[in-house]
C-alpha cells in the first residue's frame, strides 16, 4: 500500500461490535477472564491495550518494521532501549543529539556502568575509530538537533552489520514520510511521537520500531516490566494524527524550503537547512531522504540579538518542542540543550546566538513576514 493509505488504515479495523470506523479508546485497567487460566488475550492494562496495539501496528507499517513498542515519552523509549545493554557495554552516539538524550545517557545511565563515545557520525571514520571490542550499538540522530548534520545511514548500517552490533536511528525530525532507516539497513528506529507523528502539541509519547526478533522480544518485556506506557487516550490522539502525517509533512517541508531560501538570500548570518545547497550534507540528504523537513537553525551572533528576535516574533511562538502544526522557535543553548556543557555546545555550533525554528503549516507568507520583521531584514 502507499504511505497515505497505510497511515489511514494500517493497524486499524472497524470495531467488530458496533462497526465504528475510529479505533475505540479502551480506557480499562483490567479485563474479565472467562475462567482461571483462560482469557481473551488481554489480562492487564499495562500489558495489553487494543488502542495502543493499533498505534504500534500503524507506525510500524509506516516505518516498514514488523513491530512497534510504544512508551510514555521519547526519553522513556530511549531509556528502555538502553536496557538492551549490560554494565561495561559501550555505545557510540552522535555528538549533536537532543539535549535530553545527552542528559539521560551521559549524566544518568553512565552511573550504571554504560559507556558512551560522542562523535560526529556524519563522518563514518569517527565511528570506526571509536569502535572497541565492548561496543554494542551505534546510536544516530540524523538530521541532528539542532545543527541538522546528516549521517550516511546505509554506510553506518553496513559497518554495524560487519561488527555484529545494533544500529539505532532517531528518526523524529524526518518521520517515515521522508526517511525510512530500516529500509537503509538500520536495526531499530525510534521517535518522540510528541513531535511530528502527533503534530498537534497535545501529547507526549515515544515509540520504538524494529524487525529484529530478539530486540523486539526484550523491548516488549521491558515495556510491561518497567511500565512506562502511554495512556489509551494519548495513543488514540496520536493514531488520529498519523492519518494526516503525509499532508502535514508536505506542508512543513514546503514552508521550510521557502523560508530557508528567503533567509539564505536576505540574512547575512549562518542559515542551516539540509535543503539548501550550502549545507555540507545536501547531496547525502537528497540521496537518503525524500524531503528536507521543517527544522531550520539560524545563528544571529549573540545572545542579546537572539533574545531580541525571539521576543519580537508575533506568529511564531517561543516554546520548547517541535513538529506541531504551529510554528515554534527556541533558543537551544538555554532551552533544549541547557544540560550540555557550554564547551561542548560551542564545539558543536550551539552558540548563544543560535535559534531553532520548527516551521509549522501556517500560510508561509505570514511566517516570512514575521521572521523578516523580527530579524529586521
Amino acid at each position: 500500500m502507499g504511505f497515505s493509505t497505510d497511515a489511514i488504515h494500517a493497524g486499524q479495523k472497524p470495531d467488530p461490535v458496533t462497526g465504528a470506523i475510529s479505533v475505540p479508546i479502551y480506557m480499562t485497567s483490567t479485563y474479565e477472564q472467562d475462567e482461571l487460566g483462560k482469557h481473551k488475550g488481554y489480562e492487564y492494562g499495562r500489558t495489553h491495550n487494543l488502542t495502543r496495539q493499533s498505534l504500534e501496528a500503524n507506525i510500524a507499517a509506516l516505518e516498514k518494521a514488523k513491530y512497534g513498542i510504544a512508551f510514555s515519552s521519547g526519553l522513556a523509549a530511549i531509556h528502555n532501549l538502553m536496557y538492551l545493554h549490560k554494565p561495561g557495554d559501550h555505545i557510540i552516539c552522535s555528538d549533536n543529539v537532543y539535549g535530553g538524550t545527552f542528559r539521560l545517557l551521559e549524566l544518568n545511565l553512565k552511573e550504571f556502568g554504560l559507556n558512551f563515545s560522542w562523535v560526529d557520525t556524519s563522518d563514518i571514520e569517527n565511528i570506526k575509530n571509536a569502535f572497541t571490542e565492548k561496543t554494542k550499538m551505534v546510536y544516530v540522530e540524523t538530521p541532528t538537533n539542532p545543527m541538522l548534520n546528516i549521517s550516511d545511514l546505509k554506510a553506518i548500517s553496513e559497518f554495524c552489520k560487519s561488527k555484529d552490533i545494533l544500529h539505532v536511528v532517531d528518526n523524529t525530525f524526518m518521520t517515515p514520510f521522508f526517511q525510512r532507516p530500516i529500509e537503509l539497513g538500520a536495526d531499530i528506529v525510534l521517535h518522540s511521537t510528541t513531535k511530528y507523528l502527533n503534530g498537534h502539541c497535545d501529547v507526549v509519547g515515544g515509540i520504538i520500531l524494529t524487525s529484529n526478533e530478539a530486540a523486539h522480544e526484550r523491548l516488549r518485556y521491558l515495556q510491561n516490566a518497567a511500565g512506562s506506557i502511554p495512556s489509551p487516550f494519548d495513543c488514540w490522539l496520536t493514531l488520529r494524527s498519523t492519518k494526516t502525517l503525509a499532508v502535514r509533512m508536505e506542508r512543513h517541508n514546503k514552508n521550510a524550503i521557502k523560508i530557508a531560501e528567503y533567509l539564505n538570500i536576505k540574512f547575512p548570518g549562518k542559515v542551516v537547512y539540509p535543503g539548501l545547497e550550502s549545507h555540507p550534507d545536501h547531496e547525502l540528504a537528497k540521496k537518503q531522504m525524500s524531503g528536507f523537513g521543517g527544522m531550520i537553525s539560524v545563528d544571529v551572533g549573540f545572545y542579546s540579538e537572539a533574545k531580541k528576535i525571539v521576543d519580537s516574533l508575533k506568529i511564531i511562538t517561543l516554546a520548547e518542542s517541535l513538529g506541531g502544526v504551529e510554528s515554534l522557535v527556541c533558543h537551544p543553548a538555554s532551552m533544549t540543550h541547557g544540560s550540555v556543557p557550554k564547551e561542548d555546545r560551542d564545539k558543536l555550533g550551539i552558540t548563544d546566538g543560535l535559534i531553532r525554528f520548527s516551521v509549522g503549516i501556517e500560510d508561509v507568507e505570514d511566517l516570512i513576514a514575521d521572521i523578516a520583521s523580527a530579524l529586521q531584514i
